[in-house]
């Protein structure tokens, strides 16, 4: 491993006051961008560096957690976004009244290619080791990273105990791993270069905007897409399949219960202009309706947009007392801690479809609390097997590994189960794996508790004190119809040509 030197500073403040100020949002012109609620170990943290200079294709966002602090003088982090490693700040005086802040960076191998590959270095291609290939494509990097925190952490663990177990059919299974930056013209890229090096599948954990242009980018290729986060559904063919939540069964599960216990009837939506958005909020309005109740407003921002005020004052001056957010990532932090400090919170009560626990943590305490959502997969959820697969994850990555959401465990079980595809039919084609990946996955996954992972029923949660608390009560959608498969070629669905 080598350490280089990420930035250097000098800022005008003694040490102490140097250091209390690292993560506050609101102290103006602060160096790194650094945002955190506290400052103490376990904490979530996310630093933006500049490295124009360095020739790496512009500023880096690291997303982590503090691993050790030594108040005024040093704070360590462990991240895994863009790629995983440790980061050290340290503050040094300069003399009685100002102080040098240092970001040091150890660099692993994995560190190394990312940055290559984004300042367009050809990645090296790996060596034919006889191992059957399989590949990733996460949100590493851009504004959807907050949501993808622990995807990759949990599709290594599933590929190591694959192959802890014998691999399939006698032949080791090997991870190829690739980033989209948020970017559904990188994730094309990224989706052909990991088909030309010979991945049989590759799991898509990233937006549909990036599932449904690597989808047009493998068309003609005989490789499986599984589009493993939770999806507004459309276009899945024979050789693109959707798995995870769906939106129409998570507004079920929250907006009747919310307008009862509130009283309240007068929605607003806030999500991004893309698909995603747009098929959710097309069900949200349907529930809404049945539930009696109306939309008072609706605002859709692209994808990584950072600042809402004037959403926030749409909301305001809409009237509504209910608000549904389908927005994700870093807009899902900003819209949220905006929120809170516009003090929209005390009149309005917010559900959000995308508030998974890596997401909750960067929103923050304060900012997050009485958010509402429904998934199929809580960290501290009651399902059978989560306890060991905890102790698992942190003996295979660390104390201060992201944590496991409903978006990366997802990956877990969709990997394990493909596994055993190959494993029965080593030699089958992508359509064949693929029909049978959606009987697996439709028939009710075994890794934690038994549930599908077509259908799943849904846990309703709260924030509260920087945790998602699980309702009592838990929501069993009816299935859905299956998804009409087509033999090759790319079928849109209605919403998918919007």
């Amino acid at each position: 491993m080598s350490t280089f030197v990420a930035a250097d500073r000098v800022v005008d403040l003694p040490v102490e006051r140097a250091f209390a100020l690292f993560g506050d949002a609101d102290a103006p012109g602060w160096l790194f961008g650094a945002r955190c609620d506290r400052v103490v170990p376990g904490a979530a943290v996310s630093l933006h560096l500049p490295a124009d200079g360095r020739g790496f294709g512009g500023d880096l966002w690291i997303l982590g957690r503090f691993s050790r602090v030594t108040a005024g003088s040093v704070v360590e982090i462990e991240h895994t976004q863009p790629w995983r490693g440790r980061l050290v700040v340290r503050f040094r005086g300069v003399g009685p009244r100002r102080t040098r802040v240092v970001v040091q960076m150890t660099l692993p191998p994995s560190g190394v290619d990312w940055l290559m590959h984004r300042a367009g270095v050809p990645l090296p291609e790996p060596d034919d080791d006889r191992a059957v290939r399989i590949g990733t494509l996460s949100t590493m990097s851009g504004a959807g990273a907050v949501f993808a925190a622990s995807s990759q952490a949990m599709a290594e663990l599933a590929v190591a105990e694959v192959n802890a177990d014998g691999g399939v059919a006698g032949r080791p299974l090997a991870l190829l791993t690739a980033d989209d930056a948020t970017d559904p013209e990188q994730a094309a890229r990224e989706a052909r270069r990991m088909a030309r090096l010979g991945c049989r599948a590759i799991f898509v954990n990233c937006t549909s905007a990036s599932f449904e242009a690597a989808r047009d980018a493998l068309a003609l290729t005989d490789v499986l897409l599984v589009h493993s986060v939770i999806n507004e559904g459309g276009g899945e063919t024979s050789r693109a399949i959707r798995l995870a939540e769906r939106p129409r069964t998570q507004v079920e599960a929250l907006i009747a219960p919310m307008m009862r216990a509130s009283g309240a009837r007068r929605w607003f939506l806030v999500g991004h202009s893309y698909v995603w958005s747009t098929g959710a909020h097309a069900d949200a309005r349907a529930a809404i309706a049945r539930a009696g109740g109306h939309v008072a407003g609706e605002r859709l921002a692209p994808i990584g947009a950072t600042d809402f005020a004037t959403v926030i004052e749409a909301v305001q001056a809409s009237g509504a007392d209910l608000l549904l957010s389908s927005l994700n990532g870093e807009s899902e932090v900003a819209f949220q801690r905006q929120s809170q400090a516009a003090g929209l919170r005390e009149t309005v009560q917010a559900a959000s479809l995308v508030l998974d626990e890596s997401t909750l943590s960067h929103i923050g305490e304060r900012a997050a609390e009485g958010l509402r959502t429904a998934l199929a997969y809580f960290q501290h959820g009651p399902a059978d097997g989560n306890g060991e697969l905890l102790s698992r994850y942190r003996s295979a990555h660390g104390p201060w590994a992201p944590p496991i959401t409903t978006l990366s465990e997802t990956v877990y079980e969709a990997i394990h189960q493909y596994a055993r595809v190959l494993h029965r039919d080593p030699d089958g084609r992508a359509e064949g794996h693929g029909r049978a990946l959606l009987t697996r996955t439709s028939a009710g996954c075994d890794a934690v508790g038994a549930r599908t992972l077509v259908a799943p029923s849904l846990y309703t949660a709260v924030a509260s004190r920087a945790e998602l608390h699980i309702d009592d009560v838990v929501t069993t959608p009816p299935l859905p119809r299956a998804p009409r498969l087509v033999t090759g070629g790319v079928r849109r669905s209605p919403r998918s040509a919007r």
